[in-house]
């Protein structure tokens, strides 16, 4: 089950200038954005264990994309 709604994934291809915007091309950007949230998301708590806290801070998502 997808976390991102595929209404909101069409929005941001619109967004990039897309007219028209199939359901699988959708659905395709979300399974992808999804995957690299979530390895951001790893990288950051990487980054919060290290600093000894338990709580991700934005700090800690900057420096994981800079990844």
């Amino acid at each position: 089950m997808a976390l991102i709604p595929l209404a909101s994934v069409d929005k941001l291809i619109r967004k990039g200038g897309a007219e028209r915007v199939s359901e699988d091309a959708a659905r395709l950007l979300g399974k992808h954005l999804e995957t690299l949230a979530t390895e951001i998301a790893r990288e950051a708590l990487s980054l919060t264990e290290h600093a000894k806290r338990k709580t991700i801070k934005a700090e800690d998502i900057r420096l994981a994309c800079k990844s």
